[in-house]
């Protein structure tokens, strides 16, 4: 491990001691758990996790998250959150994470000056200021800390000390919230978010790591892989097995991507 990581580490806790007590919003991916290893780590008790629940989050990360708090030993507190019931979120306008984002933030903020908890932290990085992130700017507004943003953590180096401090996280694949597995101005229900759980839970339970499955319509699965992971698909027993069970889940029709997994695709459609 580099010394300047570790010293970079160090700027990390120095920051949460500063805030003195904070209280992290926890959905057991990569840069969360990273954040709130380090928020316990520099103030013990002084430090919560805050998980949301609801039906764009799979019930396997919320588990995860319940277990990672116990082994952590930290307070973990889950808010019903439920998107759906916010004006003009399941039409999925552009700004669908801004209105997710405040709503849920909200609720944490008051959760957090209930327990005397004076501040609320979110997991971004450095990378994510190159995209299209609506959901950053109700953050902003409501005074959210950006620990990770703010002190110039890359996902890379946040993949680094993961591994460096033997978090259950380092290389697990990217994840964001079923939403955003929608085109925008499509109608979200929890039966279209339903099939596209489970379709990616299909993915996972057959070994692939970094994916994503859109829905585009009422039936059409668009299936992101790395490129590496092309060949599998297409061997005729495994692709003619995944169509299959698609089936079962709704869809009428399964595709191949042919550029393969990215972040945010759904935001190429934007001018």
């Amino acid at each position: 491990m580099e010394a300047d990581l570790l010293e970079k580490y160090d700027r990390l806790k120095d920051y949460f001691k500063g805030l003195g007590s904070v209280a992290v919003a926890f959905s057991s991916g990569v840069d969360s758990t990273f954040l709130l290893y380090a928020a316990v780590d520099a103030l013990g008790d002084k430090a919560v996790a805050i998980t949301a629940s609801s039906c764009s989050f799979p019930k396997r990360e919320l588990n995860e998250a319940k277990d990672y708090c116990k082994v952590l030993g930290v307070r973990h507190f889950i808010v019903e959150s439920e998107e759906l019931e916010i004006e003009g979120f399941a039409k999925n306008p552009p700004n669908r994470c801004y209105l997710c984002k405040k709503e849920l933030f909200e609720k944490m903020f008051e959760l957090a000056k209930s327990l005397d908890i004076a501040y609320v932290a979110e997991g971004s990085n450095l990378d994510d200021n190159g995209d299209y992130r609506p959901g950053l700017i109700a953050v902003a507004e409501l005074g959210a800390k950006s620990p990770l943003r703010e002190i110039g953590f890359t996902k890379q180096e946040i993949r680094q000390l993961s591994k460096h401090f033997g978090l259950p996280t380092a290389s697990k694949q990217s994840f964001a919230c079923l939403a955003s597995r929608f085109p925008y101005g499509e109608t979200i229900t929890k039966e279209k978010l339903a099939m596209v759980d489970k379709a990616e839970q299909l993915l996972l339970d057959e070994g692939f790591n970094q994916f994503r499955v859109r829905i585009h319509g009422d039936n059409v699965a668009r299936i992101e892989l790395q490129p590496q992971d092309f060949p599998r698909m297409l061997d005729e027993e495994f692709r003619i097995r995944i169509y299959d069970t698609f089936k079962t889940y709704g869809f009428a029709y399964v595709s191949l991507d042919l550029k393969g997994y990215r972040t945010g695709s759904m935001n190429e459609t934007l001018k």
